[in-house]
């Protein structure tokens, strides 16, 4: 798990149109990843 402060490491995920998104693309701009493992469940 990451603390504030820590360095985030680098990602490569597919976006919803079958892209790739690199965090490294995103260096020294900001950048928000959200994360909600329970979209589209009862929970």
């Amino acid at each position: 798990m990451l603390a504030a402060g820590d360095t985030m490491p680098q990602l490569e995920v597919t976006d919803d149109r079958g892209g790739r998104l690199k965090t490294s693309d995103w260096l020294g701009k900001p950048l928000v990843l959200w994360f909600y493992p329970k979209d589209d469940t009862p929970g």
